[in-house]
Parts: C-alpha cells; structure tokens; sequence
C-alpha cells in the first residue's frame, strides 16, 4: 500500500528496542511536529475549504497523540528529552519546489506530509510486529494504523487539488527522492525517522 521504495531493516528494532527512551521521546517530538505543521498548512492555505477540514481534524489526532507519547514516557520513568534536529524531514523538505507557483508548492507540502506519514507507518508496524514489550507492541499497532490514515488522506487532499495522474507520477518521483535519502543516512535507532 505504501509503496515506499527502500524498506526499513527489521534489525532497526533490536537496535530501536536499545534506546526506547530515546524513540518515545523522538516520537512524541514528531507528533508534536505533525500537529505544528498541520497548523502551518492551514494557515498557509485558508480557502482551501476540504484541506482546513480534513487537516484540522488530523491536527486533532496528532496532538492527541503527543499527549499520549507523553504519558507513556512518564509511565516508563523516562523525562521528555531535548528536540533533536530531524535529518529525514529537513532533506525531504528541500523536495518542495520553491520556484513553483503556491498550487505546486501546496502540492509538494501534502506529498512530503504524505511520505512522512508512510515511513512512520512501517516504522510502527515494524515496532508493532518484532518489539519484545507487549504494552508497546499495542501501543506501535494503533499509531501504525493512524499514520496509514494520515497518508491516505494527504494524497488524497493532493488528488482534490491537481489531476491524478500528475499527483501520481510526482508521488513516483518523491518515493525514489525518498529511497535516496533513506540510503544515505545512518540506520539510527533512536529516532522514528
């Protein structure tokens, strides 16, 4: 479903499974970042009447979600941490066309919303699936399951405001812009991303 080009190493959660306060408190900062950039696009893009009202109820969910990162962190003992900076997003960002007119540049924000959301839904799953601890194994399945939603709804808001075929083959080109930059760094455990 995702198509995502370069699949995620199982192995990540044996090392992920190591710095677990690490990838709750990076989890809880991507949420939290989710939830900002939702607002962002809103504001950014107010007469888009189906964008406001799709986007504002994931904005919802998000921060929902940073509140429950958050009391599983404190459930573990654990402190929420400093914000590190997030190599994956800022290259994925650099994809955005900045000589483009506002509809591409739009476009291109929905679509990198898009990728991050699927690279976050296999990371879930993988957690969801090999991770030893039961309660987060329960805990990865129900993000998974969100960020999927998320995806779908973010290529579909970019469906709603540019033909298919031109959203789909410029999603084809993000998913192999994507791979690269997924090749290129360091296979970290202690970061969702």
């Amino acid at each position: 479903m995702l198509g995502l080009k370069l699949a995620t190493d199982p192995a990540w959660v044996n090392i992920a499974e190591k710095s677990i306060e690490d990838i709750l408190v990076d989890h809880a900062y991507c949420e939290q970042k989710a939830a900002s950039n939702g607002i962002s696009i809103i504001i950014k893009y107010p007469e888009k009447e189906k964008l406001v009202n799709e986007i504002t109820a994931i904005v919802a969910e998000e921060w929902g979600h940073f509140r429950k990162v958050l009391k599983e962190l404190e459930k573990r003992g654990y402190k929420f941490g400093h914000k590190r900076k997030d190599e994956y997003v800022n290259e994925l960002l650099k994809w955005i066309r900045k000589s483009g007119n506002h509809q591409d540049q739009m476009i291109d924000r929905l679509m990198v919303c898009a990728m991050i959301e699927a690279r976050s839904c296999e990371r879930f799953r993988l957690l969801s699936l090999h991770i030893e601890d039961e309660d987060l194994k329960k805990f990865y399945h129900e993000f998974m399951v969100s960020e999927a939603g998320h995806y779908i709804t973010f290529i579909n808001l970019a469906k709603e405001y540019e033909k298919e075929e031109v959203v789909m083959k410029r999603w084809d080109d993000m998913l192999e812009y994507e791979a690269e930059i997924i090749y290129s760094l360091d296979q970290r455990g202690d970061r969702v991303h």
